[in-house]
């Protein structure tokens, strides 16, 4: 054999090992870096979850303070329909006694 033919062949050798290398040193980095990614999405989803959860905490509390709110302001105008009746009594006595 020639000696450009033994250097060919160890020239083509070398070039599949080291593409070999290349690449799966390539897909080690690729997998890294995709989970990586994955992992920094389940923290952003878990965060917009409890962002979530606190939202309908919140909605939930304002809900009963706006039923507590609405069952004051029916007592109120209970309260001042009753007021309204007596004061509109006192008057007709009024105006009879005079």
């Amino acid at each position: 054999m020639e000696i450009t033919t033994i250097t060919a062949i160890v020239a083509a050798v070398s070039g599949v090992v080291l593409g070999w290398v290349t690449r799966t040193s390539a897909f080690k980095k690729d997998v890294a870096q995709e989970a990586g990614t994955g992992a920094a999405l389940r923290t952003d989803v878990e965060y917009i979850k409890r962002g979530v959860d606190d939202v309908r905490l919140e909605q939930r509390v304002q809900g009963q303070r706006f039923d507590a709110l609405s069952e004051r302001v029916t007592r109120l105008e209970e309260s001042s329909k009753s007021y309204h009746k007596r004061l509109d009594r006192f008057e007709q006595n009024r105006r009879s006694e005079v």
